[in-house]
Parts: C-alpha cells; sequence; structure tokens
C-alpha cells in the first residue's frame, strides 16, 4: 500500500490513551495514524468501573497528586461530553468497625477541597433512615455519607476521541496489528498486518506505544528483541538505510497487570444515586444504576498472568461480590441473579512498594525514547480513565518539542463529537431531540441523544418514520444505527454494536441473543468493506 510521506506520528493502542494522544496530536495539525489490533475499547477501555473520580479511596494511600489531578479532570470532561458523562451522587453506609466516622469527614473534606468544583456539589452527612439510598440497605445501617463523582459510557469516549481525532485528519485503522517496528534514517519504519492477513509497511517520524496491558510485550517484542534483525533485513533490502540500534531500549518502567471483573444485576434499588461499600478487606465495591434496568458491581483487584484479551471473571470473583453487596442490602443475591460479567486488565504502574494490588498506583509515566538523530518513541505506563485527557497532552507535549515543532495544547475546552451541548444542559437538548421527532419512541429517542449527542440526527438521517429507520433487528436496534456505527464509527460486528458502542446485548428478549447476533453479524459482512491506508 503506497504512502506518499511519512505520518508524524504512529500510535500503536486504540484504548483510551491511545485515542486521547491521536486526538491531540491530530488536533495539534500532525498528520496520524492510529493502529489498533482488535476493535477500539475492545479490552481495558471498556472493561472499566465506569466512572470520571478523583479515586477517594486512593487518599488512605496519600496518592494525593493523582487525586487532585484526576478531580481537577472531572469537570473538564463532563463538559466536554455532557452526553455520555454526567454528575453522579455516591453513598457510602457507615460502618464503625471498619473506618471511624471522623476519618471518612476530614477525607470527604479534602476530596471537596483538593480541586474547584462548579458542576458537583460537595459532601455532606445523612440520616440513612430518612433518605432514600437508605431503602435497600439493612436496618443496622443507620448513618452515611454523600459525595459527588461522575459517570461515564468507557466504550464510547474512547470511539469519540477516535473520531476526533479522525475529523482533525487521522487515519485510525481498527483489526490492524504492529508487527515490527525499526528506526531507519530518521524514521520509524512500522510493518502492520491487517486482520485477513494483509501486510504492509509505513513510515512515520515519531511512534507512541499506547498498548496499554501490551505495552511492555510491544516494546519487547515488536520494537525490542526482534527490531535488531528487522533493521538489518532493512539495510539488506535498502543499503541507504542507516539503523540505529538503540531501538532495543530497556524501559525505565514496567506494567504490573491487574484483573478486574464486574456482574450486573436486575436493579436492586429504585433511586438514582450509587452506592461505595467499604470491606473487611479494605477494598472498596461499587453498587451504580446501570442501563436503567440494572445494577453494575464492581470491582475486583486480582493480580493477572495470563493473555490479557483472554480474561474472564472466575466464580470466586461472583461470589466475592456478591458477597460484598449482602453485608448492606437487605435482599440478597447469588451468582443466579448475575445477567452479565464482564473482566479487564488494568495495566498499573508497576511500584515495588505495593504488595496489595488495590494499593497499587493509578498514576501514570511516560518515557520519551530519543537517542540522537533517531525516531522518537513515547511509551505510556499506568493512567486511569479520568487523566486519559491530561496524560494525552502531556505526551504531546514531550512529542511535538521531540520533533523540534512544540504546538500549543487545545483539548482543555474543547467538546467532543456530539459533545456541543448548549451549557452541557443535557435535559434541554434531549427534550429538544424528542421534540423535533416525534415519531421517535420516547425511550429510543432519549437513548440516541444519550449515545450520539448533538450527532443523532445524523443516526436518524432523513427518515420520518420508525420505518424508513430500515430493519429492525430488536425492538431498539434499526438498520440506520448501524449504518452508522459501520461508516463512522468503525463497529464491524455484532459485539462491537451490543456490548461497546452500546449495551442493547443487555435489553435484548431472553433467548434471542444468538439470532440476533447471527442476524448483525450478517448484515455487517454484507457491507464493510476492507480497510484501506
Amino acid at each position: 500500500m503506497a504512502q506518499d510521506s511519512p505520518f508524524d506520528l504512529l500510535v500503536v493502542g486504540g484504548g483510551i490513551n491511545g485515542a486521547g494522544i491521536a486526538r491531540d496530536a491530530a488536533g495539534r495539525g500532525l498528520s496520524v495514524l492510529l493502529c489498533e489490533q482488535h476493535d477500539l475499547a475492545a479490552h481495558t477501555s471498556s472493561a472499566s468501573t465506569k466512572l470520571i473520580h478523583g479515586g477517594l479511596r486512593y487518599l488512605e494511600y496519600r496518592e494525593f497528586s493523582l487525586v487532585r489531578k484526576a478531580l481537577q479532570e472531572r469537570e473538564t470532561l463532563l463538559r466536554a461530553a455532557p452526553h455520555i458523562m454526567w454528575p453522579l451522587r455516591f453513598v457510602m453506609p457507615h460502618m464503625p468497625n471498619l473506618r471511624p466516622a471522623w476519618l471518612i469527614r476530614a477525607g470527604l473534606f479534602l476530596y471537596d477541597h483538593l480541586a474547584r468544583r462548579e458542576l458537583l456539589p460537595g459532601s455532606r452527612g445523612i440520616d440513612l433512615h430518612t433518605h432514600s439510598a437508605g431503602a435497600p440497605l439493612v436496618s443496622s445501617i443507620t448513618r452515611g455519607f454523600v459525595y459527588s463523582d461522575g459517570w461515564v459510557d468507557d466504550a464510547r469516549l474512547v470511539v469519540l476521541n477516535a473520531l476526533d481525532a479522525s475529523e482533525h485528519g487521522a487515519r485510525v485503522m481498527t483489526r490492524t496489528k504492529l508487527a515490527s517496528a525499526t528506526r531507519a534514517n530518521g524514521l520509524w519504519r512500522a510493518r502492520l498486518i491487517q486482520a485477513d492477513g494483509t501486510a504492509f509497511d509505513v513510515h512515520a517520524r515519531a511512534m507512541a506505544n499506547a498498548a496499554g496491558p501490551w505495552v511492555g510485550e510491544l516494546l519487547r517484542d515488536a520494537i525490542g528483541s526482534n527490531t535488531t534483525q528487522a533493521m538489518h533485513d532493512a539495510q539488506r533490502d535498502d543499503p541507504s538505510n542507516h539503523p540505529n540500534d538503540s531501538a532495543n531500549h530497556k524501559p525505565s518502567y514496567a506494567v504490573r497487570l491487574v484483573k478486574g471483573s464486574h456482574i450486573v444485576t436486575r436493579r436492586l434499588f429504585e433511586h438514582d444515586h450509587a452506592y461505595i461499600f467499604q470491606n473487611p478487606d479494605k477494598r472498596i465495591i461499587f453498587a451504580i444504576p446501570y442501563e436503567r434496568d440494572f445494577t453494575l458491581i464492581g470491582t475486583t483487584d486480582i493480580e493477572y498472568h495470563g493473555d490479557p484479551s483472554r480474561v474472564t471473571i472466575t466464580a470466586e470473583e461472583t461470589q466475592y461480590l456478591c458477597d460484598s453487596i449482602n453485608r448492606y442490602f437487605k435482599q440478597p443475591i447469588s451468582p443466579r441473579d448475575v445477567v452479565w460479567s464482564y473482566s479487564g486488565v488494568r495495566p498499573l504502574l508497576e511500584d515495588e512498594n505495593a504488595d496489595n494490588p488495590s494499593a497499587v498506583t493509578r498514576d501514570y509515566r511516560l518515557e520519551l525514547d530519543h537517542p540522537d538523530g533517531a525516531a522518537p518513541l513515547l511509551s505510556v505506563f499506568g493512567g486511569k480513565i479520568t487523566t486519559f485527557r491530561k496524560l494525552a497532552e502531556e505526551a504531546l507535549d514531550k512529542i511535538t518539542r521531540a520533533l523540534g515543532a512544540p504546538v500549543p495544547a487545545w483539548t482543555a475546552g474543547a467538546p467532543l463529537p456530539g459533545g456541543n451541548i448548549a451549557h452541557a444542559d443535557f435535559a434541554a437538548f434531549a427534550a429538544q431531540f424528542e421534540q423535533q421527532h416525534p415519531w421517535l419512541p420516547a425511550r429510543l429517542a432519549r437513548r440516541y441523544a444519550r449515545a450520539y449527542g448533538t450527532r443523532a440526527a445524523r443516526v436518524v438521517g432523513e427518515a420520518r418514520s420508525l420505518a424508513e429507520l430500515g430493519h429492525a433487528f430488536t425492538p431498539d436496534l434499526y438498520e440506520a444505527e448501524l449504518r452508522y456505527l459501520r461508516e463512522v464509527e468503525w463497529a464491524r460486528s455484532a459485539y462491537d454494536v451490543l456490548w461497546r458502542r452500546t449495551k442493547l446485548g443487555l435489553h435484548v428478549e431472553p433467548g434471542t441473543l444468538d439470532t440476533v447476533s447471527r442476524d448483525i453479524d450478517a448484515w455487517f459482512a454484507r457491507k464493510t468493506p476492507a480497510q484501506q491506508i
């Protein structure tokens, strides 16, 4: 495949950090190629607890800088995409045997004041005998605290960053794996392989390794141990190539893979607050209103040593999460009540001082490998979804300086696609969208507004009736939306649609999921063209 000129930046990894870096880079005027071996947000970035939060529990580990940085980002992100992110109030029931009330009050005071708040109300104590959040709790719990953080549709956040990158000129290639990368003549020469086995080379002035759980493997196998032979092959093919063996760089940081699993049950409470529960083992478990009819419960923290793409929840984790809930709720749950579960591997920054996976820092480090005259390589170690934008901003500051053309940051005040909602008032926007499309069922109109924001009208297109939206794969999923997801958001399979870009898999009629998935996959097989560079 022909490439007229080198890209300024090749980004490897289509999770939140890679998509955020690609977006920031393209907006600064760099020519960008983002490659992802699977789908966008296929792994860690769609397996989070789906919170935009400072991390209240990290205060116990004295992670004040990380918490402050995350708290500063909350309202920036809430303004950037109010359709997929919104404020959420959290209730912490007080268990005197776990943490004294004065310690919780002190922590919440600090949490309220480490960063400026404009959208989010502060914390306060509550009487759980009178507050609505007390109704589902066991009667022995009488006091609690309430504070603010934010909710996010994590997989859609990744897609919107990739879409914004694309609309600023970036090339986004999913299901495209980096096989090897070689420095030569001041450039990176990267071999990419698509899902159908097609292999081709691209050249880039700089590369960002944002492969998440695979960041170390990529350095070792694609950019490390295989690089020397690849460079010699490149020089044999083109004697003018002058390879630089400094590509065999030993990184200063490493990641520690920690598995986090979640379960989903039918709705366990009627109000719109979330819960944060303290466990005797000092772990924190959330119970969050989810997809209108469900409750999301998680997460676990377990050291992981397998293939990050094959991570699954265990029976022990499911029971642990059920037991955690049963300490607090009157109505107990069991594994039989779980309607869906998911697991992800978090690539946490290695911390030799933390034996407990829960205590491992959620902060990040950026390492720039830029030997004299060689193409820069920036690698991302660690991080959390709340700080992705700041991480990307810092990454691009380093990369543009290394390329000799620093460009000012721009993303802090920029909305994501669909997020340009007046005054960040989603309720007013959604009501207006419903009025403009009175033929849409209210529930469907609301879902379109939530998922796509001001882009929802593009999903509907010229349709003026449900029939004009095309074939209904489910009562809530029409061909018009599939077409949009394929043409605009890189969806290529039923799983991409039902479990990442939407969560409609939860709402499919019992016993029909396999049939619906086959029908959607067949539709994609008929419609999806091969990617070209």
